[in-house]
C-alpha cells in the first residue's frame, strides 16, 4: 500500500443525514415528490447528477443548476453554524498522513470540501470532488483521479468508505477497501463482504498497519 484515500461524507463528517434533510426540504418546497428510494439513489452522485435527479425524476420546479445552488448554499450555512465532524476523524487523517500520502475523494462539491479542510486544517494536499470528473459514485472516476494526482497506481491505494455506492466505486477502482458502515444508511451486506470492515473510523490506523 502506497496511499490512503478517504471519502468525506459519512467517514469524516456526519453529513449524510444533513444532505438528506436539505434535499428533502428543497423537494417539498419546490413542489417535487420524494420517493422511498430517493435517499439511497442520490448517495455518491455528483452535484450535476443529483441536481438533475431532483429536477427531472422528482419533479422539483427549478432548473438543475438552480437546484444545486439552493442545496449547496443551505449545506454551506449548516457547515458554518456547526460542522458535523465525526469525533476522531481528523485525528485519524493526521495519524495516517504520517505514514502514507493521503487524499479525499468525495461526492461533495469543492466548496464544502474546502470548508471542511479549512476548519480542520488537515494535511491533505489532494482533494477531488466528483463534480470534477466524469461521473459520481458508484463509478470509480473520483477514486481513479485521486490516485492519479497522488502518482500512485489504484491497486496500491487503500480507500475508506461508508455507503454502498461509495464502496462500489472504490472496489471498481481496484483499491483495497476499508468500510466504516454508515449507521444511518447501512451498506449492502454483499458489498461489505468484499471489504475489510471496521467498526469506527478510529480503528483505521490499526487496521491499515495489519494490512
Amino acid at each position: 500500500m502506497e496511499a490512503v484515500i478517504f471519502d468525506l461524507d459519512g467517514v469524516l463528517v456526519d453529513s449524510e443525514t444533513m444532505w438528506d434533510e436539505v434535499r428533502r426540504a428543497v423537494a417539498y418546497e419546490f413542489h417535487g415528490t420524494w420517493r422511498d428510494e430517493s435517499t439511497r439513489a442520490m448517495q455518491g452522485m455528483s452535484t450535476p447528477e443529483w441536481a438533475a435527479y431532483l429536477a427531472h425524476d422528482l419533479g422539483v420546479r427549478l432548473r438543475p443548476a438552480d437546484v444545486a445552488q439552493v442545496v449547496i448554499e443551505r449545506m454551506a450555512r449548516r457547515y458554518a453554524e456547526k460542522p458535523p465532524i465525526i469525533p476522531g476523524g481528523p485525528d485519524v487523517v493526521r495519524e495516517v498522513a504520517k505514514d502514507w500520502p493521503v487524499a479525499i475523494a468525495s461526492s461533495s462539491p469543492p466548496l464544502l470540501i474546502k470548508a471542511f479542510l479549512d476548519i480542520t486544517r488537515l494535511p491533505v494536499p489532494t482533494a477531488v470532488s466528483s463534480e470534477q470528473v466524469g461521473a459520481g459514485k458508484p463509478a470509480p472516476d473520483v477514486y481513479l483521479k485521486a490516485a492519479e494526482l497522488l502518482g500512485v497506481e489504484p491497486k496500491n491505494c487503500a480507500a475508506v468508505e461508508d455507503t454502498t455506492n461509495g464502496l462500489r466505486a472504490a472496489l471498481a477502482a481496484g483499491m483495497t477497501v476499508y468500510a466504516v458502515p454508515n449507521p444511518h444508511f447501512p451498506p449492502d451486506p454483499a458489498v461489505l463482504e468484499q471489504t475489510t470492515v471496521i467498526e469506527k473510523i478510529t480503528d483505521l490506523p490499526a487496521a491499515l498497519q495489519k494490512g
